[in-house]
């Protein structure tokens, strides 16, 4: 059975990008553009073992939406991707296990295989 993976990214090139690589490495993957419509797809009970989350999106922002899916699915592991050149992870999603050595990405990425790689490890149940 694959990796199921949503992809949280308001800019469609990008979320696209990602989408076709991570299938490309085997992955099944959804992608969202807001966290709204990720909180949607997995109230509407779909399973995802990984979630790719970029941090600035309209509305409800990556660090709340990871907080609330993560209420919503304890299992659910995260990938922070993001724009911001000074984003760091808050301490309360530290303790959830995210950490800045490989969980977080700052975008534009020149290889998108080191993501890939955390993304499949993630889903596979390795540590971050």
């Amino acid at each position: 059975m694959g990796c199921r993976i949503l992809v949280v990214d308001d800019d469609d090139v990008i979320a696209s990008c990602l989408q076709a690589y991570l299938e490309d490495e085997g992955m099944e993957v959804q992608s969202v553009a807001s966290a709204e419509e990720a909180l949607a797809v997995t109230y509407g009970g779909c399973g995802f073992d990984v979630c790719v989350m970029d941090m600035r999106l309209p509305g409800l922002d990556g660090d709340a939406a990871i907080r609330t899916l993560h209420d919503l699915r304890p299992a659910l592991r995260f990938v922070v991707h993001t724009g911001s050149s000074t984003y760091t992870i808050p301490d309360d999603l530290r303790a959830m296990g995210i950490i800045d050595q490989g969980q977080l990405f700052k975008k534009p990425l020149s290889d998108m295989g080191p993501l890939a790689a955390m993304v499949r490890a993630l889903a596979e149940g390795q540590p971050g």
